[in-house]
């Protein structure tokens, strides 16, 4: 009618339908009556803390194996090395954020931080099991649910690591990079 493309419609029905859903999660209980519930403190609690844990170490560049980043005949480092240098250097800054905001949202919740905007939008997130939007900032492209998108993150820094500390892989897992 107005001249549009087609995916502009598609584009306006996904917003309306997140907008919705994002609606509905906001006004629904975080709490029930009875002993055996959790607050939605204690859920996010262990939520993090659990996170904390399942994070991955950094990778250490300096630890590489020689074919990582071997020199060419003309004295440059191959395409690969540093292609898989970039990837490790975004995956090491997402795992800092990770750990960083992780201790912050635990240290908040028990009063000892100030809950910051970006803590209680974490906490919220985390309450609708979304990837926090301080997560996904430094991110790889993502539509995963939290829980989902922590086994997905571990699997794709084993892959780097294994890159890393053996040498380039003789295939390749094309989804384990931030830009494929």
């Amino acid at each position: 009618m107005f001249g549009l493309h087609s995916n502009a419609n598609i584009a306006y029905e996904l917003k309306t339908v997140n907008n919705f859903m994002d609606t509905i999660l906001v006004i629904q209980p975080r709490a029930s009556g009875g002993k055996a519930v959790k607050t939605p403190e204690e859920i996010v609690v262990d939520m993090a803390n659990n996170f904390a844990t399942m994070v991955p170490k950094h990778m250490k560049k300096d630890k590489a194996s020689p074919l990582t980043f071997a020199v060419t005949d003309i004295g440059a480092m191959n395409s690969l090395g540093v292609f898989v240098g970039q990837e490790i250097d975004r995956f090491n800054i997402l795992i800092s954020v990770m750990l960083r905001t992780l201790d912050q949202l635990v240290k908040a919740i028990a009063g000892t931080v100030v809950m910051s905007p970006e803590l209680e939008l974490m906490f919220n997130k985390f309450l609708d099991n979304k990837v926090p939007l301080n997560w996904e900032y430094v991110a790889y492209p993502c539509l995963k649910p939290l829980t989902s998108w922590m086994k997905d993150l571990i699997s794709r820094v084993e892959f780097m690591s294994t890159w890393l500390y053996n040498g380039p892989p003789a295939t390749f897992w094309l989804p384990a990079f931030y830009f494929p």
